[in-house]
């Protein structure tokens, strides 16, 4: 299969309807990876204002338009309805919905949907095969269930940030909202994996998902080294804690990643940037060897890279077996050759807020017969009522009633 054709779009959950209570990112990024297969996800939004990251982004004006690039990142594809779920007539209709859907997704502080009336026990009861996923901050048990958390707050409090950076830098943030991304990622795969199971059983389930427990899930060998070693995690800047050379270096333009981790690819560096010498060099003579003696040995590489750019090195130590790359900014990346041919970023027509189309960026896989993709631009607030409140029978005078709920 050419890495270049166009594939047909993914639908391996059509006939799949999901109920997205979310805001922001991270549940909204677990229903957008839904969408992107093929699922229904009904996105129920407050009347006013809906999901607040219709408010945010880079763009003032797409922001006032409720049309903030946060919310169209992760929202095509989806379907919007408007319902107020602090009404008795918003609850009921909310339970109409559920009795269609397969799967509810919300991120709302634990306790909230019990206070509205609508927890894990009543909306079972009305539809035994729903399959309920809750994500918050910190999980729906513990001293701190009860906490707001927002991506930076569990960045901080899961050991990320002590280990981001260096000596001086740290603690630091990762640059993009890492905890909201793992937790909406574990949410979809438990959700999916749900649905596996119920259909032999015929059963739902709850899902509590922890953004806090995702991301110490998945700090892997940061969380195992001091679990099993004793060995308490420290943050080394650009370097990889594993080996050496290996982290960001200096070539005659700009920096440049190279991964030596292994003895024969050490070995094949120091022979490409003319430096055979380092070999033999006790200093640098085995795995551990290198680790302690890495600030010598990371300046006698940076010596020598300096003697051609980036991209020239980057292709040289490829072509050797020497993994390497260049720092790339967003928009590099994003006009490679690479990512274009992969088709990751897909363009959809929109006539909202004076775009003409929007670009979303597709799930980091592919399948041999389709790829994963929106079907159709992000909605409006509220602009899937007349279609889906319709299949319950709602003529256009309750149309606009319900457009017109205000929050109380």
């Amino acid at each position: 299969m050419s890495a270049a054709s166009s594939l047909p779009p993914a639908d391996l959950l059509s006939g799949i309807r999901v109920l997205d209570l979310t805001n922001i990112l991270s549940g909204p990024y677990c229903t957008y990876q839904m969408a992107m297969l093929g699922a229904e996800v009904v996105k129920v939004e407050n009347p006013q204002g809906g999901d607040l990251a219709r408010q945010l982004g880079a763009s003032s004006d797409l922001n006032r338009q409720m049309l903030g690039t946060s919310f169209l990142a992760q929202n095509a594809g989806k379907k919007s309805v408007s319902l107020n779920l602090k009404t008795p007539e918003g609850r009921e209709l909310f339970k109409q919905l559920v009795a269609t859907a397969d799967v509810l997704v919300e991120n709302f502080r634990p306790g909230v949907m019990d206070r509205l009336g609508l927890g894990y026990d009543v909306l079972s009861a009305i539809n035994p095969g729903l399959v309920f996923c809750a994500i918050s901050g910190f999980g729906q048990d513990g001293p701190m269930r009860g906490n707001p958390a927002y991506d930076q707050i569990v960045q901080g409090m899961s050991g990320v940030m002590s280990i981001t950076g260096d000596k001086d830098s740290a603690p630091l943030r990762v640059g993009y909202p890492l905890c909201d991304t793992l937790g909406g990622l574990s949410a979809a795969f438990a959700v999916v994996s749900a649905l596996y199971a119920r259909k032999d059983s015929g059963k739902g389930r709850f899902i509590d998902v922890s953004m806090l427990d995702s991301t110490l899930s998945a700090l892997g060998w940061a969380v195992s080294n001091y679990l099993l070693a004793g060995v308490e995690p420290r943050p080394i800047g650009n370097q990889n804690m594993t080996a050496a050379p290996s982290g960001v270096f200096t070539a005659a333009d700009g920096p440049l990643n190279i991964a030596a981790n292994k003895q024969e690819q050490f070995e094949t560096l120091c022979r490409l940037i003319g430096r055979e010498d380092l070999i033999t060099d006790s200093r640098f003579a085995g795995r551990e060897d290198r680790k302690a003696h890495r600030e010598a040995l990371n300046a006698e590489v940076n010596t020598a890279l300096r003697a051609r750019p980036a991209l020239e090195w980057e292709t040289l130590l490829n072509e050797a077996g020497v993994p390497s790359g260049r720092v790339l900014t967003i928009p590099e990346i994003l006009a490679s050759e690479q990512v274009q041919s992969r088709r990751l970023v897909q363009e959809i027509p929109y006539a909202h807020g004076g775009l003409d189309s929007v670009r979303v960026v597709r799930g980091g896989y592919r399948f041999n017969d389709s790829e994963p993709g929106a079907r159709h631009a992000p909605p409006l607030l509220g602009e899937h009522n007349a279609e889906i409140y319709g299949e319950f029978g709602l003529d256009e005078a309750e149309l606009t009633a319900l457009r017109e709920q205000r929050v109380v």
